[in-house]
């Protein structure tokens, strides 16, 4: 369809909204509004228009990994979102000023870079760093 014309959000579903927002202020997002809906949701929006919708009804006694990632078989469905960084020494010296752990990184020979975190519930976060075209 040529009418999309961007991803307007991504959805996390999160146990606890005071966790997930204290972590993704940390990444320079802003909180919205929330609790609304019948789910509820809340919004955090990225100064750079990355908006994502936390979905806060995760049971508290879901699997402590991340279904999608973390197990041998692999279920279907959304396993990360990828945010693009201009200066990936920079964002990684914030994420260890953070304490927040990368989880793996990815050169490819083009020269770009791709690296991993978790936000406290598990959700796969990438920083991709383009290479030269």
């Amino acid at each position: 369809m040529k009418e999309i014309t961007r991803i307007n959000h991504a959805g996390l579903r999160v146990r606890d909204l005071n966790v997930t927002r204290d972590f993704y202020d940390k990444l320079g997002f802003e909180f919205i509004v929330g609790p609304i809906g019948p789910e509820p949701v809340a919004v955090m929006e990225h100064p750079s228009g990355v908006n994502i919708n936390f979905i806060l009804n995760a049971s508290e006694d879901a699997a402590p990994e991340n279904l999608l990632m973390d197990v041998p078989q692999k279920h279907t469905g959304f396993t990360h979102i990828a945010l693009e960084i201009t200066d990936r020494d920079s964002v990684k010296a914030q994420l260890a000023e953070l304490g927040i752990p990368i989880t793996e990184t990815v050169n490819l020979p083009d020269g770009s870079q791709f690296f991993f975190i978790r936000d406290p519930d598990k959700n796969v976060i990438e920083f991709h760093h383009p290479g030269k075209a």
